[in-house]
């Protein structure tokens, strides 16, 4: 009984080709977007968890201005000035649980070379921001303690800063740049770490922060201090005693008015896998509607099916063929057509995520569960938009069937 119902499913199917060709492009076209939005999400989300890691490891940054607890003046902070060198002094000898400290003097500026020219981030630090924010040397070497007492007029380009002002891998080595009209000469290149955006690590260009406050800035204030806490365990530890020491050196009582701000490696992930989690169950909505649209459709046909076939029921049920035949007959027709459907949406979303990564440039994850979880809903569409028109073609009655026209 089961390979003749199986014979007949394929038969009614076989004998309305365009009706059911296009009913299965409606769900291959829902399964196929959900696969590839949900790819592009995921995808999305594990680039800027890369990038978030890649500037440091059980990183703490502190930076100026009001606290996040302030309320709207915390709008403010950034360009607030009230960090200075010795507070960075103060982090190093007075916290445990720390590897090192890393202040940092950034702003743009226009940088010349050679007749080229480059607008991009100059950052004033010290040595130790070598291990605070895994960078790593290509050519040279980076800045010294004796260059940052001496505030030396040195630079250690990144690699795109380096190909905009002297040519595609060049080595500029002993050539001179000139920032802000005060001249530094090339000791470095970076490695690449990837990026994009204003905060492109491969765009940066290094100089000695004494030397980035004395011929740039101008002040001796800091940007803000990064801190490398020992371990992941340690770094709640190591937060709360850099506030309390700051607000002890800035006569602060309240925490609430504190003029500086801490966050910390795990909060910027939290907060980017939050958002591109939204993002992509907002991607994933809009193409689960192409999915309903496509179970709609399956509903049309099926109930155009029964209304086309009601003589022939009519009969089936005069010879005596049970309802419950009749029900899974037409119920089978439509799983048959959603799982034809999910089948081939499945491999078309593959492919379009593969195309979004080579042709797009987009990092895209195609997960199991995504696949798992797109072919069940597409079976589901099936079953529910499936049942009523069997169920309406397994009610009929034979007689009335019979002598419909």
């Amino acid at each position: 009984m089961l390979f003749d119902l199986f014979r007949e499913i394929i038969w009614s199917l076989a004998g309305n080709k365009v009706r059911s060709s296009l009913t299965i492009l409606g769900i291959v076209i829902g399964i196929a977007s959900v696969i590839t939005m949900v790819s592009i999400g995921q995808g999305a989300q594990a680039t800027i968890e890369s990038n978030i890691q890649s500037i440091g490891s059980n990183l703490i940054i502190v930076m100026p201005g009001a606290s996040r607890n302030a309320g709207p003046v915390s709008a403010g902070r950034g360009s607030a000035q009230t960090l200075t060198l010795d507070d960075v002094t103060a982090i190093t000898t007075q916290i445990n649980n720390i590897n090192s400290v890393a202040p940092e003097v950034s702003r743009r500026y226009q940088i010349t070379a050679k007749g080229n020219n480059t607008n991009t981030q100059v950052v004033g630090t010290t040595p130790s921001y070598l291990n605070v924010r895994n960078v790593k040397m290509d050519l040279g070497a980076f800045l010294t303690d004796q260059q940052t007492k001496a505030s030396t007029k040195v630079a250690v380009l990144g690699p795109t800063a380096r190909d905009d002002l002297f040519g595609t891998d060049a080595n500029p080595i002993g050539s001179k740049i000139r920032i802000n009209n005060v001249d530094f000469d090339v000791i470095g290149v970076t490695m690449a770490k990837g990026g994009s955006g204003f905060n492109n690590p491969d765009n940066n260009v290094y100089v000695p922060i004494t030397a980035a406050q004395h011929f740039l800035s101008g002040n001796s204030y800091v940007s803000d201090i990064s801190v490398a806490a020992k371990d992941q365990a340690s770094m709640a530890s190591v937060q709360q005693d850099i506030t309390d020491l700051l607000l002890k050196r800035h006569n602060i009582t309240d925490p609430t008015q504190a003029d500086f701000n801490l966050m910390n490696q795990t909060d910027i992930i939290a907060t980017a896998t939050s958002i591109t989690g939204t993002f992509t169950i907002l991607l994933s909505s809009i193409a689960g509607i192409s999915l309903l649209v496509g179970g709609i459709g399956i509903m049309n046909m099926m109930l155009t099916t029964v209304t086309e076939r009601t003589r022939e029921i009519g009969l089936r049920k005069a010879v005596g063929i049970r309802r419950i035949y009749i029900n899974l007959q037409f119920l089978g027709e439509a799983v048959v057509l959603t799982f034809m459907g999910g089948g081939l949406g499945v491999f078309l979303g593959y492919l379009a995520s593969l195309g979004a990564k080579d042709f797009l440039n987009l990092n895209t994850e195609i997960s199991v569960s995504a696949i798992v979880l797109a072919f069940s809903v597409s079976a589901g569409v099936g079953i529910i938009f499936g049942f009523y028109p069997a169920r309406r073609a397994a009610n009929l009655s034979p007689i009335e069937a019979l002598r419909y026209e």
